[in-house]
């Protein structure tokens, strides 16, 4: 197994503090506005951009939730692994809200349909969008796309994207990973 850096801590900084801007760009204060982290691997990101807006900037008012797919998705009692569920910490309306989805890699698409059904079940939102670090190009099954791209990667099938955050791997970076 080899692995290839594909950013390092800086980079990953600097993406964060653009993908803020574009985020303030359209939504101003976010009063109308909810960031919502597809767990599990998509939390990370979520705390960091949220931390980047209520620090960075005079944002005072940012909603943020959890959302766990672990039973919308379409491969859900398909596998004979066990699956463990996460939590969904959503503690407001998203009804007639405008809902960023976050994760850290977009690959085929299927977490982001799960969520799509998922947030149904917590109102209507007015829109939705879609915040990913990595966008894995050529890779999609469904025909689903970012609103906000960290970057682009093409990665062919044997290759896998992993994200690691200081909090959780001491170190932050992304990786291009060949079996």
């Amino acid at each position: 197994m080899s692995q290839k850096v594909l950013l390092h801590a800086k980079e990953i900084d600097i993406i964060l503090n653009r993908l803020a801007c574009q985020l303030i760009e359209n939504h101003k204060d976010f009063k109308e506005t909810c960031l919502i982290g597809l767990q599990p691997r998509g939390i990370q990101l979520t705390h960091r951009l949220a931390e980047i807006l209520k620090l960075e900037t005079e944002i005072d008012f940012l909603e943020v939730g959890k959302l766990d797919l672990t039973f919308y998705r379409d491969d859900f009692r398909r596998s004979d692994k066990t699956l463990t569920a996460n939590t969904t910490e959503i503690d407001f309306i998203v009804e007639n809200k405008n809902v960023v989805f976050i994760d850290d890699v977009l690959y085929t698409g299927r977490s982001i349909r799960a969520a799509l059904t998922a947030i149904q079940s917590y109102g209507r939102p007015k829109s939705i969008e879609l915040l990913t670090l990595i966008d894995r190009r050529f890779s999609r099954h469904l025909p689903i796309q970012a609103t906000y791209k960290g970057r682009k990667v093409d990665a062919i099938d044997d290759e896998k994207v992993k994200v690691h955050w200081k909090e959780i791997h001491d170190e932050d970076a992304v990786y291009l990973v060949k079996n």
